[in-house]
């Protein structure tokens, strides 16, 4: 069976009776068996997801099938599905089952997606290239000896793999942007309380936002568009009215775009990305759109107030996981604290206790006022900024990534390097806008090259469409 990459389509061989949703899902548990070394999935659900399968057939033949009817989807291993295992790819809830559903896997399953299992990630969604899961990492299906990106890495691995056709990740720092560049796949991270968190285990509260990996842009689309919207279990989910995203892709004139010339202009980009990015300058000023270069003088300040901010509200997110109420349990423990204490250290790795300490210290009294409130004003200051460029101009314009994927340990030994690859996402983060990732295609080596677009908060129908006609026409 050939590679789909829009549910569109699939959906057309459908009506023509050239296939049946159980024969593509069994083509899509073949790609897991065959892509099992990529280390991208951590559970097939095998059982529901061919329950599910059967059912929509039958709703496909009635002529009763929902929207999403043949897009077989998979989920980041931390979004709770009834009666699944969920873990945040972590020894601390390895084996726990979700009693519940999250929003965003209710309404895939309403409009008849079929879940194919849970994906592979850093632990905790703490990390950005997936080599922090205690599952072991996941391997870049173009170059196995480098990483997927992360925190999402499972996520696009799958879809770059052809394991399924769409996977849905969360977005803190650009988790979902990051390993769409490095998989050549396009990710998309919505405004913040576009989509609901509920059901999404947390890490950081005020940043975190499920996004979409997916090999078109009109599968982003529709599934923003059965994604968003109000729920009441959210209280910061929006009350704007969700657009038809889908249906009004072709709608897109002239724009003006601001490339931030500190991100191009910068000596730690990769010459090919830069090279690559300058073309795709070249194409949207061919399709007749107004492209200025800007100044954008916060880039330095960026990631530390961004590691800041998602430390402290880790550190107390986390706090839950203690043990006692639910989580890893050490059994030697010959006290209440020390319970506490080994229980933690044995349930958690390297990268999430040195956030949650970190996010601990910040917060610690004498150096609240020094760090995370001066995290705080820096966001502002950042947010305000964007603001003020995207009253002027329709689109900001950026790279991802500063380089393309980088080889397996090689920038696991410091940290700070690690953090430093989230320069160029961490931006829509703090400002809560919108932002996409579209692939440029491959360097010389075969590894995926990627561009970004950033727009004002709640205009992805124009950053879709944006997108969308780019993509078309590159």
């Amino acid at each position: 069976m050939k590679k789909y990459t829009s549910l569109t389509e699939i959906q057309g061989k459908f009506t023509q009776k050239e296939l049946v949703l159980p024969e593509l899902l069994s083509y899509y548990f073949k790609q897991i068996e065959k892509n099992q070394h990529l280390n991208a999935i951590n559970e097939v659900f095998f059982d529901s997801a061919t329950k599910q399968a059967n059912l929509v057939q039958q709703k496909i033949e009635n002529g009763t099938a929902g929207k999403l009817a043949g897009m077989v989807i998979g989920i980041k291993d931390n979004i709770c599905y009834l009666d699944h295992k969920v873990s945040a790819s972590s020894k601390m809830l390895d084996g726990f089952v979700s009693p519940y559903s999250s929003t965003v896997v209710n309404r895939l399953l309403q409009e008849d997606a079929i879940i194919i299992g849970r994906l592979n990630c850093d632990e905790f969604a703490m990390g950005g290239s997936n080599e922090t899961s205690y599952f072991g990492p996941v391997k870049n299906a173009v170059d196995e000896e480098r990483v997927a990106g992360g925190s999402s890495g499972g996520s696009a691995v799958a879809v770059q793999a052809d394991m399924c056709l769409a996977a849905l990740g969360t977005d803190t720092g650009g988790s979902v942007r990051q390993p769409a560049a490095f998989c050549g796949c396009i990710g998309f991270k919505p405004t913040y309380g576009r989509i609901s968190r509920y059901g999404i285990i947390a890490y950081a509260s005020s940043f975190d936002q499920v996004g979409t990996l997916t090999s078109s842009v009109s599968d982003a689309a529709l599934l923003l568009e059965v994604l968003a919207g109000v729920d009441d279990n959210d209280s910061t989910v929006s009350s704007i009215p969700v657009p038809a995203y889908s249906q009004h892709l072709s709608q897109v004139g002239k724009r003006k775009i601001a490339v931030l010339k500190e991100t191009i202009e910068n000596d730690a980009l990769d010459s090919e990305i830069k090279s690559a990015i300058l073309n795709a300058i070249e194409t949207l000023k061919s399709q007749g759109h107004n492209v200025e270069y800007v100044s954008f003088d916060l880039l330095d300040y960026m990631v530390p107030a961004y590691y800041v901010l998602t430390t402290a509200e880790a550190s107390s997110n986390l706090s839950r996981y203690d043990g006692v109420h639910y989580g890893y349990r050490n059994m030697q423990a010959e006290s209440l604290n020390q319970l506490y204490k080994n229980s933690r250290a044995e349930g958690f790795g390297e990268e999430v206790k040195r956030r949650i300490l970190l996010g601990a210290f910040v917060l610690s009294a004498g150096y609240y006022d020094a760090y995370y409130q001066k995290a705080q004003q820096v966001r502002r200051l950042i947010r305000e900024k964007v603001e003020a460029l995207l009253t002027d101009f329709d689109f900001l314009l950026s790279p991802v990534t500063p380089t393309p994927a980088f080889k397996m340990g090689e920038n696991m030994q410091d940290p700070l390097v690690m953090y430093m690859a989230d320069i160029y996402t961490v931006l829509a983060s703090l400002a809560g806008i919108p932002a996409v990732a579209l692939p440029l295609g491959n360097n010389k080596k075969g590894l995926p090259l990627s561009v970004q677009l950033m727009t004002k908060h709640f205009n992805e129908q124009e950053l879709l469409s944006l997108s969308h006609r780019f993509l078309n026409e590159v």
